[in-house]
């Protein structure tokens, strides 16, 4: 054997090697740290049959290292809270606050207070704003009326005609002298071209990418979005739920991708709490701290709604959204309302929903006909069937693709905000959401579901059934994948 032929011999040793350590070292991680067994049995598997790549895909997708960051970044300071001029109301003193048919909620109330809660603040209203035809406008006339700070943090923000108009408004409020702070995630700003950061910096917008993967030393944290949709204007006007800033949420305008969607305009204590958010993904992100009456003034009562932010996210905050959704569907004893676009159910809240319904409580769970994205469609009718033998009751809207997300207990008990029932919202996604306790607003909520089910037609067991084999079979290859859609 000659020196050549050494050397090729020695390099294939050391590469088989080093794929070897790799598989070794990356399913031996995968069994430790994934929560999820479906999860850690398909990177087990796919980190074997596919040598190498498995691994370096494993190490870039498969670890959590937001956490690691986060901590670094704030330096052993704290989540910022914002002091509050009304009390917060203890889940022992909600009944003091809802009619006595609504009593059972402080079980709700006890498990969404476990620490690190934020806390119950009462003193608060809600305003739904349908469609971006209602929430645009609200927008738009809440950044131009206002007077010292705007921060805005949004998933996608294209650069079409709605996105120019309020890049516009935010560039009118630079020019009033406001303190504009704009976050969109990175992933989100490539949904349009050329992306709207470019227009809103020479607007003099002062914007930011929330973890920005073309950089090499950032792709280990790619999979990691932020999903949150806030707005806060003065500090004392807040906007949240599940809208992007994109033409086809304006349904009046005919746009060629038309999307139906929920926001919320927010006045009262809770606003701060939203700004909260903001202000530590700001500082995550830059490095800036938000501090002071601009961004924080004292905040006033404003109406009867008790309400809290429930921020969600791979670090400190991770499954505060999975213990606040198990909790109110084990609370339920009328009626559960759930509209989300993705529906992709783990075990755990599969067997909750169909607890809910056996002990009699109506569970209704509106899902778009047609989903933007088919192969998340397929992986979710998979798990239609588990639901429907045990009484719960799937509703599939008519186009266009509906985007609304809402969970309703008992008319009486709402959460509404950004995040989606699927892995991705529920473990990987920086997801914001409220919880509010008011029967007006479940109310009017509840009418909206009602109106939206009339439009529906149910999904039946027997449909489920009939599908054919082949469809079958691709749906729940699907299904497999679903720890990672």
């Amino acid at each position: 054997m000659n020196a050549q032929e050494l050397l090729s011999h020695l390099w294939h040793i050391a590469v088989l090697a080093l794929t070897l350590v790799l598989a070794v070292w990356a399913s031996g991680h995968a069994l430790l740290y994934r929560r999820d067994t479906r999860a850690a049995s398909l990177w087990v598997a796919f980190i074997w049959f596919t040598p190498l790549i498995g691994a370096v895909l494993y190490f870039i997708l498969g670890i959590n290292r937001i956490k690691r960051r986060a901590s670094q970044l704030r330096g052993g300071v704290e989540t910022y809270c914002a002091s509050h001029v009304v009390t917060p109301c203890p889940p022992e003193e909600l009944h003091k606050h809802l009619p006595p048919q609504s009593d059972h909620l402080d079980a709700l109330a006890h498990a969404t207070d476990a620490p690190p809660a934020r806390p119950l603040l009462p003193g608060n209203c809600v305003e739904l704003l349908i469609n971006g035809d209602a929430a645009f406008p609200a927008m738009l006339s809440a950044i131009q009326q206002a007077q010292h700070s705007i921060t805005l943090c949004t998933y996608i923000f294209d650069r079409d005609e709605a996105g120019r108009e309020f890049a516009h408004a935010l560039g009118e409020a630079v020019r009033r002298g406001v303190e504009v702070r704009v976050l969109i995630d990175a992933a989100g700003t490539r949904y349009s071209w050329p992306p709207i950061t470019g227009l809103l910096k020479q607007k003099g917008v002062r914007v930011a990418k929330f973890l920005p993967t073309f950089a090499p030393w950032r792709l280990l944290s790619m999979n990691l979005r932020n999903h949150r949709k806030i707005l806060v204007v003065d500090g004392r006007i807040g906007f949240t739920g599940g809208m992007n800033i994109r033409i086809g949420n304006c349904l009046k305008k005919n746009p060629s991708h038309p999307v139906r969607d929920l926001h919320f305009r927010l006045a009262g204590p809770v606003v701060a709490q939203l700004q909260e958010v903001f202000a530590d993904d700001w500082r995550f992100t830059t490095g800036e701290a938000l501090r002071g009456d601009r961004w924080f003034p004292k905040l006033e009562a404003c109406g009867s709604l008790l309400a809290r932010s429930i921020a969600d996210g791979p670090d400190e905050d991770f499954e505060k959204l999975r213990w606040t959704i198990l909790p109110a569907l084990a609370a339920a004893k009328h009626s559960l309302r759930i509209a989300t676009p993705y529906f992709l159910p783990d075990a755990t809240l599969i067997a909750a929903l169909n607890l809910a319904a056996m002990r009699g409580v109506k569970v209704d769970i509106l899902l778009p006909s047609q989903s933007n994205l088919p192969f998340v469609q397929w992986a979710s009718r998979a798990h239609w069937w588990q639901l429907l033998e045990r009484g719960c009751r799937i509703w599939l809207s008519p186009p266009p693709f509906d985007h609304s997300k809402l969970l309703l207990v008992d008319d009486a008990w709402a959460l509404v905000g950004s995040a989606n029932w699927d892995p991705r919202s529920l473990r990987l996604n920086f997801e914001f959401n409220v919880e509010c306790y008011e029967p007006t607003l479940a109310r009017a909520l509840a009418d909206w579901f009602d109106g939206a089910l009339q439009q529906s037609r149910p999904a039946t067991l027997a449909e489920v059934d009939s599908r054919s084999l082949p469809v079958k079979i691709r749906d729940g290859i699907a299904r497999l994948f679903t720890p990672f859609l």
